[in-house]
């Protein structure tokens, strides 16, 4: 075993070890429903911002957009960290994030199917919403583990990527199912740190090896698989630089696992402290991502023969074995984070708004902590096949699931859900046909690009359905667009007790002389 490997399985093994240890702590958080889902909504700013953040940033970003991007677009392709930063984290904290602390406690809802059940007053919503969450986070979930592989091959050559991926998946579950949501959040934050570090040490190791900024971006300018286009402001095609900035930035707002920390925040205080956070945590995380990822062309890689997944290992396979060992937990932080968000997102919402309403008589508190913690294995043994299968099959279907996932829940649940937290006019029919606008486009896309159907013969067609990244920015545009339309012509399927609702956001508070001057 050669040094790199010897300081990678020690920096894993402490890793390991201290995620479980935060997960045997923090089982006394996770004694019932709202504890074990929500961490009883007393989730302070930081624990709050690093458990967005790294749910949002996982190994799909690190090692396969910022290398397919940065490969693409070249330093341009920085401009996608920059729009996570400010429109899928400020912009989604300042807009969403006290309004849904505020509405979902008021209504009761622990989950975003939930939310679309009581605040449209209609339970096929919360059963047609939460069999969407499900159907569709399962492959997104998959995806998470790809690029694993790669870098444990740079590390431990001939360790077997589907161990790989177990260890991951059991480790996960182990401290998901002892703590539940405090767990997570309180391992999403060292995972954080790590990740923070982990990006600032691999560039500042990067740029030096080729140079120094400058001269590494002349390289870039210069260099046989570069060009002065990729060392440009907006890159060489800023239209597609545009949509991808759209479907990763304002994507969020409509995903479960991001929305639902929302729900669980302290207070007030604790949402302003977590915007500033999380927006600075986006910055440095995805801004460093997608600039490393810009020097790409630097290295020689065939991305023809061994796809993008290759770029950002062939960068990494020259630093030393201090630095690849801090990468390779970097990318399971990132790895672990996310996937840890989407199992506990998905196996409450099966079971609160699918298992549980189509019951005569509704489980026990007990019970419901029972059933989301199997359903919790369930989901990653689920999860886990798909990942190996797709790496051992290459199947098409699994890798076009993957990409349709992503625009399928933002498609279907941004618009109503953003449209439910501030409009009262906003109707339960302008909610199905947004559901059915987002799940609909995207299936379309992925037979078009299963090639079961074609779009050759339609320009409009072939432009929107180009790829998953412009029909997932398609089915966000079109829902804002519809529901506001759809709700305008069905004012009768409007909850109510509507007035009720909005009545959270007028509560005053009173406080005392120590507090306020007075006049």
């Amino acid at each position: 075993m050669d040094q790199t490997a010897v300081i990678t399985l020690v920096l894993i093994v402490i890793f390991f070890a201290v995620m479980i240890v935060i997960g045997l702590r923090s089982r006394r958080h996770a004694s019932d429903v709202t504890g074990f889902v929500l961490g009883s909504r007393n989730v302070g700013p930081w624990l709050s911002a690093f458990a967005y953040g790294t749910s949002y940033f996982s190994a799909v970003i690190f090692v396969g957009y910022a290398g397919q991007f940065g490969w693409n677009f070249g330093l341009g392709s920085t401009w996608i960290g920059l729009g996570n930063a400010f429109i899928g984290s400020l912009m989604a904290w300042t807009i969403l994030g006290r309004r849904t602390r505020i509405m979902t406690q008021h209504l009761g809802s622990k989950t975003m199917p939930d939310f679309f059940g009581t605040r449209f007053a209609s339970r096929p919503l919360k059963v047609a919403a939460s069999v969407i969450t499900f159907v569709f986070l399962i492959p997104y979930t998959a995806s998470l583990y790809n690029g694993l592989s790669r870098l444990f091959s740079t590390a431990f050559s001939g360790v077997d990527y589907a161990l790989c991926v177990v260890i991951m998946a059991v480790l996960t579950g182990i401290y998901v199912i002892l703590g539940g949501y405090m767990a997570t959040a309180m391992n999403d934050f060292i995972q954080g740190i790590i990740m923070v570090g982990g990006i600032v040490a691999v560039i500042g190791a990067v740029l030096k090896d080729n140079g120094g900024l400058l001269t590494a971006m002349e390289s870039l300018a210069t260099g046989p698989n570069g060009g002065w286009k990729y060392a440009s402001f907006l890159g060489p095609d800023p239209l597609f630089l545009l949509f991808v900035v759209l479907l990763t930035s304002l994507g969020t707002w409509g995903l479960p696992q991001m929305v639902g920390k929302f729900y669980a925040i302290k207070n007030e205080d604790s949402i302003k402290k977590g915007t500033v956070i999380s927006t600075v945590f986006a910055l440095i995380v995805a801004g460093g991502c997608y600039f490393l990822g810009g020097f790409g062309r630097l290295y020689n890689v065939d991305v023809a023969a061994e796809g993008f997944d290759a770029v950002i290992p062939q960068m990494l396979s020259t630093l030393p074995a201090v630095i690849m060992g801090v990468v390779i937990v970097l990318v399971l932080s990132a790895s672990m984070s996310t996937l840890s968000s989407l199992v506990l997102a998905s196996s409450s919402t099966i079971t609160l708004d699918f298992i549980d309403p189509l019951r005569k008589k509704p489980m026990e508190e007990k019970k419901k902590l029972l059933v989301m913690r199997a359903f919790i294995v369930v989901f990653i043994v689920i999860s886990a096949a798909i990942a190996i299968k797709q790496v051992k099959s290459r199947s098409l279907f699994i890798a076009q699931m993957m990409g349709v996932s992503w625009g399928a829940l933002a498609g279907a649940f941004l618009a109503p859900f953003l449209y439910g937290l501030y409009s009262k006019r906003t109707s339960k029919a302008a909610v199905v046909v947004c559901f059915i606008w987002g799940v609909g486009l995207e299936v379309i896309q992925l037979l078009i690009s299963l090639q079961a159907i074609s779009a050759a013969n339609s320009p409009l067609l072939s432009f929107v359905f180009k790829n998953s990244l412009y029909s997932g920015v398609f089915a966000m545009v079109g829902g804002l667009i519809l529901v506001p339309i759809v709700s305008a012509l069905t004012g009768s399927t409007r909850p109510k007790n509507v007035d009720a609702m909005f009545e959270c956001y007028n509560d005053k508070t009173t406080v005392g002389i120590t507090d306020n001057l007075g006049k």
